[in-house]
């Protein structure tokens, strides 16, 4: 290598794909020096990052799929203090004009991270808030199942013969799968009354178990947000499953929020400017992270009947001739300035 290789800036670029990864290297002046592939493993980031260092020093490298096929590669480059962007996926214009290729993204993305059209640092998914996201998973899908398994429930319940109907009906959906998983059915009767209670209490057991896992999970969750961010679950109407939801959307790394505002951004609890000509407006932000603003407003909903100060709040924007939804978004933007003064700092 020559002196003046080893002085040269490089920004990297990365395609992310489950089994092969496509990497680009730029110079300081965005001249394309190469671009090459390597496998998801280990040893394939260890020959990417060398592979780029052979052009020169390394300083930031803008990777696609941070939180899919590129979250292995993120924590190799972050252990080895590279600045990892989050790059989004291309422009559909751009590249419905340009066409689409792999070594193409790759290019894209590293130039979208030496431009600085893509900022954000990628989380560095390495500690109590990545564990908190694979517990968040299992629990969302555990109330689906439970769900489901209910419904379930309920419709062999109206279908199936009267004397079961009578005795599961009314039920709350606590008591439901309760009752319904102590039937004992008797071989040898009706062969629709067996088969039905059969599959009810088998429906009904399930549900049971995953009300006993979700109380597991429950208790991980507890005991990791009050390692994080204790100071969180103090504010009103904060409970462990949103705190957790909150925290995962600023990640291990929250330092990469450059301020209270691109937290509200990023939660999707800040108004987007629509402004044209004479007529300045704002619109609604549909965009962030929808778990979080999710989380954003079963707060304002539980402060907006137990919490003195929100009531009044709401009270007097409604004489101002605000909508309800209008005081609800307003009221997430406040709860995520709140939220944000208690994220934990690096």
């Amino acid at each position: 290598m020559t002196i003046v290789e080893a002085e040269r800036s490089v920004t990297g670029g990365v395609d992310t794909h489950l089994d092969v990864h496509v990497a680009a290297a730029l110079d300081g002046l965005g001249g394309l020096l190469g671009v090459e592939s390597f496998a998801t493993s280990p040893a394939g980031y260890r020959r990417l990052l060398e592979w780029m260092s052979s052009f020169g020093t390394v300083g930031r490298v803008g990777v696609e799929g941070t939180g899919a096929y590129g979250a292995g590669l993120v924590r190799y480059l972050h252990r080895w203090g590279i600045e990892v962007i989050e790059v989004d996926r291309a422009n559909r214009q751009a590249r419905r004009q340009a066409g689409k290729s792999d070594p193409a993204d790759a290019v894209e993305a590293a130039r979208a991270a030496q431009s600085g059209r893509a900022r954000g640092l990628a989380k560095t998914r390495d500690g109590n808030v990545e564990a908190m996201r694979a517990l968040l998973v299992t629990r969302r899908s555990a109330r689906s199942m439970r769900v489901k398994a209910l419904c379930q429930i309920r419709h062999l319940t109206f279908t199936g013969p009267d004397e079961l109907r009578e005795r599961l009906q009314g039920l709350s959906a606590i008591m439901l799968p309760r009752e319904a998983a102590a039937m004992r059915p008797r071989a040898g009767t009706d062969v629709v009354a067996y088969t039905t209670k059969l599959a009810i209490r088998t429906l009904a057991r399930r549900v049971v178990a995953l009300d006993e896992e979700a109380v597991y999970i429950e208790e991980l969750l507890a005991v990791l947000v009050a390692e994080t961010a204790p100071s969180l679950l103090a504010l009103h109407g904060v409970g462990v499953d949103g705190a957790a939801t909150l925290l995962v959307a600023a990640g291990d790394n929250p330092e990469r929020l450059r301020s209270e505002a691109a937290w509200a951004h990023l939660c999707g609890a800040s108004p987007i400017e629509a402004s044209s000509g004479k007529v300045v407006r704002y619109r609604l932000n549909r965009g962030g992270d929808r778990q979080a603003n999710a989380a954003l407003w079963r707060i304002v909903m539980v402060r907006m009947v137990s919490h003195a100060p929100t009531p009044a709040y709401v009270e007097r924007r409604t004489k101002e001739g605000r909508s309800k939804r209008e005081i609800m978004r307003m009221l997430k933007r406040y709860v995520a300035r709140e939220v944000y003064r208690h994220l934990p700092r690096a």
